[in-house]
């Protein structure tokens, strides 16, 4: 027994060495996990104590036979208990800044195809999105870009098309280093929307960029073009396998405006489309609610105390929403003659200003609550009592704008002279809730008007009583608060002040928060910022398909009175619109503020 001992202790003490060892180990890495190393001392020594009872020692509930203890065994031993200890517990990436936002919205592995890839949307707003996102460092290395289109190009004459594209439009700096990287992930596909062989070719790229440049079956389909092409390149993908993600991956579909053209044909292009995707791998753009200015909307109404208790029917007079534009239909008579300008802006663009400006507070920033608010406020909207009083429509006439003699729209090339199509629309809205019950929402859009700009103005009431009227008060209005979308984004408060002199004259003044005067970082093009959300899967800035049909719903029974009753009202380009629709609002004892 006292000869045993000795033996015993000599083991113990060369197990002990070991933890001792691992222990020095860790604390020469600058970690001390004490409880690590007291487990190792332990294990060690019950090691020692079964080696010398009969070379077994338990493990895990079951007898193993002990190995004889070598020199490599104790050398590997020894160095993976220092490897252990020397991996901190609680590591964390040391070149991850926590205060930096930026880095949850970079693109994972993905790629972008884009039908239509040589329209003027592509372009002018797509391409030269793609580009500044990768510029800003927001898109994976390996990111792919693949054109379809009826074009006889190879791939690097699509890539022309695209250097030429990002340097006249793009709204960062051109670097040659960041162009080089994309363009290694371009690809063509010439073909039309029926030719089964295109797509097999497409289906055949897009394979070999997941292995090329690491895309991992991640795709997003851009239909960038006319809505009547919508179901065949839906259903191309569908026959081509295309639209099915690998597992693990995802695939989306990206659609553009008018998503259909009344509300049974948005049902069935609803319909159509989630044959093929499911609802959540659909995203509508709408180029609005990408733009900084309208989710400003939401950091002003919610994020402030100041607005919240006036943002209602006790203090609102009245709501104007203005979309105005200073041009024509350019070369879309195509597109635009038989559409208009109620269904191409006022039943998207308008009415969702009209929902983020009218809604409740979300329960938090995430697609669904703010689906849920939206929905809310668009099945409250009623349209008055007597379409013929409260709409108009009209059509611009040949006038002088920007200095130069412009054409009527009748007179425009490829425009039917007998054509009834608006380039004008104004509406006036009710919403039947208790926020807003008897607060009218006035909307308008127009092309060839005074100025390109969009507004929403939220006029308020007049005090209930001036002790001010025995004096100079000609010159006040009623206050407002006065979002600008476009240009010279930012926001306007419009108060009455008492002008310097002896005696009490009062009259309104303005106070201006700008964009580009208030932040160093000027402001995205909203098509970087939707792109960027597509590839995320974020849908918080993209209209639901039952929102669509719910503005449908709205113009519907607008459109249908127009069809039937008269021709639109002419008016002067370069001007404010027909004299119809400032009789409208004279009607309600208001008129359109000038923006």
């Amino acid at each position: 027994m006292s000869e045993e001992q000795p033996a015993t202790a000599g083991r113990e003490t060369k197990a002990t060495k070991e933890a001792k060892e691992a222990r020095a180990a860790e604390e020469a890495a600058g970690t001390q996990h004490t409880e690590q190393a007291e487990r190792a001392e332990k294990s060690a020594a019950a090691r020692g104590a079964g080696k010398a009872e009969g070379g077994r020692a338990p493990a895990r509930g079951r007898a193993r036979t002990a190995k004889p203890a070598g020199k490599d065994t104790a050398a590997a031993k020894k160095e993976k208990a220092a490897e252990e200890a020397a991996t901190p517990l609680d590591w964390s990436n040391p070149l991850r800044d926590p205060d930096d936002r930026r880095l949850p919205h970079i693109a994972g592995p993905s790629g972008l195809v884009i039908f239509g890839v040589t329209g003027d949307l592509s372009r002018k707003k797509l391409m030269p999105a793609v580009y500044d996102l990768a510029n800003r460092g927001l898109l994976p290395p390996g990111f792919s870009l693949v054109g379809f289109a009826r074009r006889d190009w190879e791939d690097q004459d699509f890539a022309q098309v695209v250097h030429d594209a990002v340097k006249e439009h793009a709204r960062t700096t051109f670097r040659e280093e960041v162009w080089q990287q994309l363009s290694e992930g371009m690809r063509f596909i010439p073909g039309d929307f029926d030719d089964d062989t295109a797509f097999k070719a497409l289906h055949d790229a897009v394979e070999e960029l997941d292995a090329s440049r690491g895309t991992s079956g991640n795709y997003a389909f851009y239909l960038s073009v006319p809505p009547k092409f919508f179901p065949k390149v839906v259903r191309q993908l569908k026959k081509h396998g295309l639209a099915d993600a690998p597992e693990g991956s995802w695939r989306r579909a990206v659609i553009e405006k008018p998503f259909g053209r009344d509300l049974a044909s948005a049902r069935e292009l609803n319909a159509l489309v989630h044959e093929v995707f499911d609802p959540e791998q659909v995203f509508r753009i709408d180029h609005y609610l990408g733009k900084e200015t309208v989710q400003n909307i939401l950091a002003l109404r919610f994020a402030n105390q100041m607005y919240e208790p006036i943002w209602n029917r006790s203090y609102v007079d009245h709501v104007q929403i203005t979309m105005a534009e200073d041009i024509g239909i350019g070369g879309r008579a195509g597109y635009y003659d038989g559409i208009g300008a109620a269904r191409d802006v006022i039943q998207n663009h308008l009415l969702q200003l009209l929902a983020l400006t009218a809604m409740e507070e979300p329960a938090s920033f995430d697609a669904a609550s703010l689906l849920t608010e939206k929905l809310k406020v668009l099945k409250a909207v009623r349209l008055p009592d007597g379409l013929g009083e409260h709409t108009v429509r009209g059509q611009y006439a040949a006038g002088w704008q920007g200095g130069e003699q412009v054409p009527g729209y009748l007179e425009e090339e490829g425009i039917d002279p007998s054509s009834s199509t608006d380039t004008y629309a104004a509406v006036k809205l009710g919403i039947d809730n208790r926020r807003w019950a008897g607060v009218p929402f006035y909307l308008r859009t127009g092309k060839r008007l005074g100025r390109r700009v969009t507004e929403i103005a939220v006029v308020f009431q007049r005090a209930p009583h001036s002790p001010f009227d025995s004096t100079a008060t000609e010159e006040l209005g009623e206050n407002a608060i006065v979002i600008r979308v476009q240009p010279d984004e930012g926001m306007t408060v419009r108060f009455g002040s008492k002008v310097p002199g002896t005696s009490m004259e009062i009259r309104d003044v303005s106070m201006d928060f700008a964009y580009g005067e208030s932040f160093t970082e000027s402001s995205p093009e909203a098509y970087e910022r939707l792109i960027l959300d597509v590839l995320l899967g974020d849908a918080n800035l993209f209209p639901r398909h039952q929102e669509v049909e719910e503005s449908w719903r709205i113009l519907d029974p607008v459109e249908e009175y127009w069809a039937t009753h008269g021709r639109p009202a002419q008016y002067d380009s370069g001007g404010w619109g027909p004299k119809e629709a400032d009789e409208m609002l004279a009607r309600d004892g208001r008129s359109w503020r000038r923006p």
